[in-house]
């Protein structure tokens, strides 16, 4: 069977079947022609082609699927559908399958977006201005605050997402999580100091509410694409992990992810840095831009660092029992280090 990289797409994505379908649709009738692989940081098949004067996207669950690729499918098309009349910027949605009968797998369809992903490259009027770097990280905290401005409610998610108890179980859940990696052989769950000290933090410092909203989920540079003709957005991308929840968490979620000179010798996410914000100035753009309460920022910070480096850790458990590369296993590792010790660092600081 196929997996879903490289050339192999023919195998996955029927051109003909895929035209008989856009012709149901009535979309834009004629040959597809001019089909590119995008590559990313998901194993999502994503083609862009030309049919009937236009461009398209294709997105596609690979062929074998942990998560439930179909399932996922649906949910991101349901979301950018709902986002289409927002202030998000996200790509724009065009039309969906649901079933499995045409591709063998739920897709959709959607358009290009005229944008870079800055932790791949910065193209020259980027890199060369200081200036501009400063705005693309305002422009990510902007982001943030206009995901979180949408009533999911108002443009039709209801039901997208458990609320009830949603903080509450965020420690005990990605604890539960940690404690699992028990079954890989060679792990051993003394591997990163501080899990329980960290869930017992976040339990106790739990803010009391929430004003519920849509979370990205995995709201970080190599996730959002920046237009080519200056600092703004041009889309945010990669929803699988959206669901509804505290918009908080995907402050939280930057703020853990974003360089941070207080973790030594570490290379930063895209080069040049100098320019961009620091993390006041990116909470102070988001307090300035949102009407939630931001009193608990730094518990949104600790649990984004504690739930990433959990997750994280999790490629070294299986690789410690020979089921995940042990190179990407020790890195992912690393990082993960570094993320309880940011974690440590916020709780001991009581800034934000």
């Amino acid at each position: 069977m196929p997996d879903g990289s490289g050339d192999d797409w023919p195998a996955l994505v029927d051109l003909d079947r895929l035209g008989a379908w856009m012709d149901g649709e009535g979309l834009a009738p004629g040959e597809i022609t001019d089909v590119e692989r995008l590559t990313g940081g998901t194993q999502n098949i994503l083609l862009r082609f030309r049919r009937g004067g236009r461009s398209f996207v294709l997105r596609r669950p690979p062929p074998v699927s942990i998560a439930g690729g179909s399932r996922t499918m649906r949910r991101e098309a349901r979301l950018l559908h709902a986002l289409r009349d927002t202030a998000v910027p996200h790509p724009r949605f065009i039309a969906a399958c649901d079933g499995e009968d045409v591709l063998g797998a739920a897709f959709y369809l959607m358009d290009p977006v005229d944008g870079f992903n800055a932790s791949v490259a910065l193209p020259r009027l980027h890199a060369s201005d200081p200036a501009i770097r400063r705005e693309m990280g305002f422009a990510m905290v902007d982001g943030a605050l206009a995901l979180g401005a949408v009533d999911p409610f108002v443009v039709g998610l209801e039901g997208f997402g458990k609320l009830d108890g949603f903080l509450e179980r965020q420690a005990p859940r990605w604890l539960g999580q940690y404690e699992s990696y028990t079954q890989f052989a060679g792990w051993s769950p003394d591997s990163l100091t501080g899990t329980q000290a960290l869930a017992d933090w976040l339990d106790g410092n739990r803010p009391a509410d929430f004003v519920p909203g849509i979370i990205h989920g995995d709201y970080h540079l190599a996730n959002v694409m920046f237009r080519p003709d200056g600092p703004k957005l041009a889309a945010i991308v990669d929803w699988e992990l959206a669901s509804l929840g505290d918009p908080l968490l995907d402050l939280g979620w930057l703020l853990a992810t974003w360089y941070d000179p207080l973790d030594g010798d570490v290379e930063t996410t895209v080069t040049p840095w100098d320019g961009f914000p620091d993390e006041a100035e990116m909470i102070a753009r988001y307090r300035k831009g949102t009407m939630r309460d931001t009193t608990n920022l730094r518990w949104y910070k600790v649990l984004a660092c504690y739930k990433l480096g959990i997750l994280l850790e999790g490629t070294h458990a299986r690789a410690s029992a020979g089921k995940a590369d042990v190179t990407i296993g020790q890195r992912l590792h690393d990082q993960a280090v570094l993320l309880f010790a940011r974690a440590f660092r916020a709780i001991e600081d009581g800034t934000l």
